[in-house]
């Protein structure tokens, strides 16, 4: 199984409308890759938020990232956030 985590970093010049991103932008990625996210408020620490989407393979996360719903997905950042995310693709073991 692969996660992708997904990390905002935070800062004083960092906007983030967390409602917007649960309600809107999370579930539009999950229809869009036909997968489950979890996602992550922060509390304390470098990131503002995080999600983490769930593959079973490799062939799948990349299938996903060249479906025709990942451009909307990445242009819908904009609405959310001025912070550049980090990207962890990670083998659950």
């Amino acid at each position: 199984m692969i996660r992708v985590s997904v990390l905002y970093p935070g800062g004083d010049d960092i906007n983030f409308d967390h409602d917007y991103y649960k309600n809107t932008h999370v579930p539009l990625a999950c229809s869009s890759w036909n997968v489950a996210g979890e996602i992550d408020k922060g509390i304390n620490g470098p990131y503002v938020a995080a999600v983490h989407f769930f593959f079973e393979s490799m062939e799948q996360f990349q299938a996903a990232m060249a479906s025709p719903g990942t451009g909307a997905v990445m242009a819908d950042v904009a609405n959310y956030t001025n912070s550049t995310p980090a990207m962890q693709i990670s083998e659950i073991v």
